[in-house]
């Protein structure tokens, strides 16, 4: 494919097999934005996140850009000598989509960065860099990263389409949200492709069905305390490979591994981590939920701000709290030389509960306190059992945050 500049309005663009198109592509603002943002830093951006995330489009729709799918053959030969690639495209804004596929990635990445700094690139991938034995060098200090979550409210305001019971069902994959249907066909057949094109060319890693029974599991579970040993006997590996397994989820963002914030040993839970699965379409999915029912919405709530948290924040450290007398807060998020964040996500402020946040403020009475719920729009501070905790809704919380 040779290089394009493409015009937003005047795209049809097709997401490979799942046959969904966008007519006048639309403009994901925020993510954009953080784009040029981070151009203005460095000039590479590694723009990473789960297949279908939407990297290629949200690229394509950068203005002035010249675009090559180094899937292609071709393409990768234009790139097999990459000083005379980068002086035909000095100065000049490119996406290198899928870099992964070339020989050596890093190579040409590293010339760009030392010795074509007015180019910008923008290169995209399923994975972390380090995740991929192509990256012999992971570009430290000459790269910005950005992480592409699964659609967010600000993302859903550009699509037009605000109803949460939807994008919990539907997931927020841009052509699964847009579908108007339950695209349950569209699941498996990211599934295939995800084993394909990520795991195997990436890891390596054999007895798919041992893996895709892993990954179902966790689906089901998403969001629960995570033990390896519950694992090995209904999946028929050992121990070491059920560890495997999870961090070739984790290395490609297709699960998140939140593990316990402590300082005191002795009275803190400081081993057993919790595992929350990328998107809440694959979690309804896999549990078999097609109409989500009123009790089932604090889950994909608490689903939804952990998305929300990462997008927002770009950190993958993310933590939960429990004591040894079963105390527990959802989220809390470290922050160097500065008190922790405790964070409760409930879909209506009225299911709180405050112990968890009483015993964290306890043991950290220096911390924020917050409450996240869907039914609230304002911000206002209450005191709760002789500590002051913050209730707002999931806008009020990214500002606090951001």
């Amino acid at each position: 494919m040779c290089p394009r500049n493409f015009l937003p309005y005047a795209i049809i663009l097709a997401y490979g097999k799942l046959g969904y198109r966008i007519n006048n592509m639309i403009k994901r603002k925020i993510w954009l934005k953080k784009i040029e943002e981070l151009w203005l830093q460095r000039p590479i951006v590694w723009l990473a996140g789960v297949r279908r995330a939407g990297k290629t489009v949200l690229s394509q729709s950068l203005p002035n850009v010249d675009y090559f799918d180094c899937e292609l053959p071709r393409v990768r030969s234009l790139m097999a000598e990459p000083e005379i690639f980068l002086q035909a495209h000095s100065g000049k804004r490119i996406v290198l989509d899928e870099i992964h596929r070339l020989d050596n990635p890093s190579e040409l990445l590293k010339i760009a960065a030392d010795h074509f700094p007015a180019t910008k690139i923008l290169a995209t991938g399923s994975s972390s860099l380090s995740a991929s034995a192509k990256f012999k060098d992971t570009l430290t200090g000459r790269k910005s990263q950005l992480w592409l979550t699964p659609m967010t409210f600000q993302d859903m305001r550009d699509f037009k389409k605000s109803a949460l019971k939807h994008r919990f069902v539907f997931g927020g994959l841009p052509p699964f949200f847009m579908s108007s249907k339950l695209p349950e066909t569209y699941f498996q057949e990211w599934i295939d492709a995800y084993w394909a094109k990520d795991i195997q060319e990436l890891f390596r890693l054999e007895r798919r069905a041992s893996f895709q029974k892993f990954l179902e599991l966790l689906m089901v579970q998403s969001g629960g305390i995570f033990q390896a040993n519950s694992f090995s006997t209904p999946c028929g590996v050992s121990h070491t490979t059920i560890a495997t397994y999870l961090r070739a989820l984790e290395e490609t963002y297709v699960a998140h591994v939140l593990r316990p914030f402590n300082t005191n040993k002795n009275s803190e839970i400081v081993s057993a981590p919790k595992v929350y699965m990328f998107d809440t379409g694959f979690v309804c999915y896999y549990r078999g939920i097609h109409a989500i029912l009123p009790a089932q919405m604090g889950s994909m709530w608490e689903h939804y701000v952990l998305n929300e948290l990462h997008a927002q924040l770009q950190i993958h450290n993310i933590c939960y709290w429990r004591d040894k007398q079963g105390h527990e807060v959802d989220f809390v998020v470290e922050r160097r030389g500065l008190s922790p964040i405790a964070i409760e996500a409930k879909w209506s402020s009225r299911d709180f509960e405050h112990t968890g946040l009483k015993a964290f403020a306890d043991k950290y009475p220096k911390s924020q306190l917050f409450v996240v719920a869907n039914d609230l729009s304002r911000p206002m501070i209450k005191t709760v059992a002789g500590v002051k905790v913050m209730f707002t809704g999931l806008k009020g919380l990214l500002a606090r945050l951001g």
